[in-house]
């Protein structure tokens, strides 16, 4: 498991190997030089598609955030035993997820297993670049996309432009597991 004080490290040493300040990565990525500092400081959790947006700034791809060095191989496997985990709390986040293909260099997608708990009341609005899908594994998830209301359940799926803002909740007692996809191109 990775912990989030060794992302923001990771973030910190990729900036710096690249000679790039605050002020310039923030520019790259459209974020604040105060907000990237509390990344890499660990006194700011990001969201799966705000590392993203960091990665592509980097030059890098979410696997080397997460610690993966580039490998050559054109396949690779994840063990159930081997998948990254990490956990957002708080108001703003309260989910969990697992990394599906953190071994795999240059990839266009990031797979992962998203776990929203069943207490969940409030998310984060999300909204990036790219496309995404999510394909609902166990629980029921009102899924918000733009002004749209889904109601998700076990072994539905869901493709959407992710540049709207988007974001799911339980929709009853239960936690709801998705495969998550996001694709920025």
């Amino acid at each position: 498991m990775i912990s989030e004080s060794q992302i923001g490290k990771k973030i910190k040493a990729l900036r710096l190997s690249q000679q790039l300040t605050l002020e310039s990565l923030a520019v790259k990525t459209g974020l604040t030089k105060g907000y990237l500092s509390k990344v890499e400081n660990s006194k700011k959790s990001p969201p799966v598609s705000t590392l993203i947006v960091i990665a592509k700034a980097l030059g890098v791809t979410l696997s080397r955030i997460f610690g993966e060095e580039n490998t050559a191989a054109r396949c690779s496997v994840v063990k159930k035993a081997e998948r990254q985990f990490m956990a957002k709390t708080g108001i703003a986040f309260g989910y969990s997820y697992e990394t599906l293909a953190h071994k795999s260099p240059d990839k266009k997608m990031e797979p992962s297993i998203l776990t929203l708990p069943a207490d969940s009341k409030e998310s984060a609005i999300f909204q990036h670049e790219g496309e995404e899908m999510m394909l609902v594994i166990e629980g029921t998830m009102r899924f918000f996309h733009g002004e749209a209301e889904y109601l998700l359940e076990t072994g539905d799926c869901v493709y959407f432009d992710s540049s709207i803002p988007h974001y799911g909740l339980p929709a009853d007692h239960r936690d709801v597991k998705c495969v998550m996809v996001i694709y920025v191109p």
